[in-house]
């Protein structure tokens, strides 16, 4: 009587092992392709939409302001051209270790280090 043979092949249709963990590292690598060319465009705003960022009087908080109106108590417009748009930035960094003082002057902060 003859001896059947069982071999472990995958069924029609189907890939095997290999094929499937080739499939799932070319969709890895896929995405992480994807992540770093627009890595950049994951960073958060620092206010939403109709509102404009504004930092505390001789400190270095933070908070936004509906645009149109005035900043709160306390707070001040940063200036013109060092706004913080997105977290993380140039200026998001910048604002931790300075702040406005009262007489209006740009200062460091030496607690904020």
């Amino acid at each position: 009587m003859p001896r059947t043979r069982t071999t472990s092949r995958p069924a029609a249709g189907t890939t095997g092992r290999r094929g499937g963990r080739a499939a799932a590292a070319a969709a890895l690598t896929a995405v992480a392709a994807v992540v770093a060319l627009t890595g950049c465009s994951f960073q958060d705003d620092i206010c939403s939409e109709g509102e404009y960022p504004v930092m505390t009087v001789g400190n270095t908080g933070s908070a936004c302001a509906k645009d149109g109106e005035q900043p709160p108590k306390g707070y001040v417009r940063y200036p013109e051209d060092k706004v913080p748009q997105k977290v993380d930035d140039k200026w998001d960094v910048y604002w931790r270790t300075h702040t406005i003082d009262e007489d209006g002057e740009i200062v460091e902060v030496p607690d904020a280090r």
